[in-house]
């Protein structure tokens, strides 16, 4: 679908527009602050970062490791626990997950291996082990990782592929409650913050994966994949 951006001045007539980064619909030009641009999606409601405004992996690198989650920080684990206590729940023990995007200081594992669970870690700057993706598991989980993917639906697809029948996937991340809030909203301030998920864009993944999107929390979402 051709078009012109009015708030990308460089860009000419005829330009492709952006395709929505989860759901491939066509994304609308919708606001910018001083800083960077932000396109719309009208079919799931995700807002994303066009690829021009991401960080160099370097300087993404640098913005982590600013980041003070320290996993002994009972602060931080309560946090946390509003992933873990309902995750916790829903699980066997023992089961076996992975926590994707785990950080430099792991935090959430701890939790569940309390509670008699077996946890894999992955993140692409900390913790880049591959062998991770040898084997499939009984619940994945991202912590404030889903703002920080340039392609989330990959990412998620993948993820999704590694859960075993009646698996979890829960995802924590601030969602996007309405556009007019959305410009005053801290959370889009961070400059790794590129994708940012509306409720609507859960029911979107859900209904691809043939599941139901749970709201365990302002801003914990979990599907389980059938069995």
């Amino acid at each position: 679908m051709p078009g012109f951006c009015r708030l990308c001045p460089a860009q000419k007539k005829d330009v492709v527009l952006l395709q929505c980064c989860i759901c491939n619909y066509p994304c609308q030009p919708w606001w910018q602050d001083r800083k960077r641009h932000y396109w719309h999606c009208s079919h799931c409601g995700c807002v994303q970062v066009p690829a021009q405004f991401y960080l160099a992996a370097a300087d993404e690198k640098a913005e982590y490791d600013k980041h003070e989650n320290n996993p002994d920080d009972t602060g931080y684990l309560t946090f946390l626990g509003r992933a873990a206590t309902p995750l916790i729940e829903r699980l066997r023990v023992p089961s076996s997950g992975l926590d994707f995007g785990c950080g430099p200081g792991p935090a959430l594992n701890r939790l569940l291996e309390d509670a008699g669970h077996t946890v894999s870690l992955y993140d692409k700057f900390y913790c880049a082990d591959e062998t991770v993706w040898l084997r499939n598991y009984d619940f994945i989980t991202l912590t404030e990782v889903a703002e920080h993917l340039a392609d989330p639906l990959a990412t998620l697809e993948l993820l999704w592929q590694h859960l075993r029948p009646a698996g979890w996937l829960l995802i924590m991340t601030k969602r996007v409650q309405d556009l007019d809030a959305f410009k005053r909203w801290h959370y889009k301030n961070d400059p790794t913050h590129i994708t940012f998920f509306h409720w609507k864009t859960f029911e979107f993944l859900a209904t691809k994966w043939g599941t139901v999107a749970e709201a365990v929390a302002d801003d914990v979402v979990m599907l389980r994949k059938p069995a």
